[in-house]
């Protein structure tokens, strides 16, 4: 089994930590869950997070939110 992560496989882990940030955006910024989301995609953290040789995705959900903060 081939447990490295690639630009190939990288999308499997993204839909979860997105999830975490939006939940923390939508408390933090009072909006809805679907306009946190909206907001994550759109920002510059979340291009560099679906750059596998960024290593962004080695962070948490805590850490991803404070980096696009």
């Amino acid at each position: 089994m081939n447990l490295n992560v690639t630009q190939d496989n990288l999308y499997l882990f993204l839909p979860s930590k997105v999830s975490w940030m939006a939940e923390m955006l939508s408390e933090d910024k009072n909006i809805s869950i679907a306009d946190a989301v909206k907001e994550i995609y759109a920002s510059d953290t979340y291009r560099r997070l679906e750059m596998e040789e960024s290593k962004l995705w080695h962070l948490g959900p805590v850490a991803l939110y404070e980096e696009m903060k």
